[in-house]
């Protein structure tokens, strides 16, 4: 099989001849099929409905240690939910604190009261000419916006298969004192389904940032996400690790359980040093009398503990695994071997990273809605929305039918073909 940059120019021009035709008959079909965010099904969300009949007007609303869960009270969580969660992040119960539905909320809030106030007696950074923070890339476009909300500066980290490339970010964090924090996905990254190795975690721990505010944004949002059962990525846990280098207070740990029971009404959580919890709650007691402990406590009655979490968490896998292979297979089938797109094939997370040929990834992303199919925005996984080589596209397997995401993954490998073969015939 010859690869696409092999062929002559008239070879190029008969293959997509045939193409188009392709490409118009699935134009014809008046497709609209949506694959821009990573978003379950609502067979996965069936999941947990059973959470809706744990409480009924007569069930007993009092936690464990005798709280009133329709009260007010109890700031930084229940004591059980904080269990829960712990064991979800592999980390210490008092740890942590329980917040509501949303972790991407509480990374603004963290964001935002750094700006405000400062970190543990830091100067505040909107006091400062310049903030900085480390964006490892391709990443979740979520975390950049809150940044570039704020007006921080984004300095772009490649990532490799091991992780952020280490040396960029231990020789920026050690020299330039603006640089805050870095965000980072360390297990099933979003999008390229990467897990840190056990040496990128020790390094991150080892880090010795010229800010003393320095934080690991460390949102470990896919950490119960597996697709597999025999094939489980396991990373070393932060905290632990950063207090192991000396460095208790370098992390701030994410979750939330939004693609375990219901996104939207779950349960979110952060995980921190005492010193960095002391502070944080400072801000928190202004801010909340208490979250909402009573959906604490649904979760923690419908899930009982973390083998129930990951109990769940399989029959999440049987609905997503046949929904990532299919999308690979057809990689691997229509694109293997062309020379024109390379793609990972992950085992956890829920996203599929695609790299096309240099300055192909916009138009793809175009073509494939000029048909009906609606893919995430072509540069959303880099700052300021600007893929320098525009390469990079984010496919979501999660949200359609089998069949749906049949159809949307032939039609993407098409356009594949058709916006690579334009841009090899530019150059000819």
């Amino acid at each position: 099989m010859k690869t696409y940059s092999q062929m002559s120019k008239d070879e190029l021009l008969a293959l997509k001849s045939d193409l188009e035709k392709s490409y118009k008959a699935f134009k014809d079909q008046g497709l609209k099929l949506d694959m821009s965010r990573g978003k379950p099904s609502s067979e996965q969300m069936d999941l947990a409905m059973g959470m809706m009949d744990v409480f009924h007007s007569k069930a007993d609303l009092t936690s464990e240690n005798g709280t009133d869960c329709r009260n007010y009270g109890s700031l930084d969580g229940l004591q059980e939910a904080k269990e829960l969660l712990a064991s979800m992040m592999e980390c210490r119960a008092e740890s942590i604190i329980v917040y509501g539905n949303s972790s991407l909320n509480v990374m603004y809030d963290t964001i935002s009261r750094s700006v405000t106030h400062g970190v543990m007696g830091n100067t505040p950074w909107c006091k400062l000419d310049k903030v900085k923070f480390l964006c490892p890339v391709p990443g979740y476009d979520r975390h950049f916006a809150i940044t570039e909300y704020f007006g921080i500066e984004m300095v772009n980290v490649p990532m490799t298969p091991e992780g952020p490339d280490m040396d960029i970010v231990e020789k920026l964090v050690s020299e330039d004192d603006t640089i805050k924090g870095i965000w980072c996905v360390p297990k099933y990254s979003n999008p390229q389904g990467i897990s840190y190795s056990d040496e990128t975690v020790r390094r991150f721990a080892r880090l010795k940032p010229a800010a003393k505010d320095f934080r690991l944004y460390w949102d470990n949002a896919y950490c119960i996400h597996h697709l597999y059962e025999d094939r489980q990525d396991n990373i070393l846990e932060i905290i632990d690790e950063c207090e192991k280098a000396g460095n208790p207070d370098l992390a701030y740990k994410f979750v939330s359980t939004s693609k375990v029971s219901f996104p939207g009404s779950g349960v979110a959580a952060l995980a921190a040093s005492k010193a960095n919890l002391e502070d944080i709650k400072k801000q928190l007691a202004i801010q909340t009398i208490s979250y909402d402990k009573l959906n604490q406590l649904r979760h923690v009655r419908f899930f009982k503990n973390i083998d129930g979490m990951r109990e769940h968490m399989k029959k999440h896998a049987a609905i997503l695994r046949p929904k990532f292979e299919l999308t690979c297979d057809i990689l691997d089938r229509e694109l293997g071997g062309l020379g024109i797109g390379e793609w990972i094939r992950p085992i956890g997370g829920y996203f599929v990273s695609f790299e096309s040929m240099e300055g192909c990834a916009k138009a793809i992303v175009t073509k494939a809605k000029e048909a009906g199919v609606v893919m995430t925005e072509a540069g959303a996984t880099f700052p300021y929305k600007k893929d320098p080589k525009d390469t990079n596209i984010r496919i979501a397997p999660s949200f359609p039918s089998i069949e749906e995401l049949g159809k949307a993954m032939e039609l993407f490998t098409l356009c594949v073909k058709l916006v690579s073969i334009d841009k090899l015939l530019e150059n000819m």
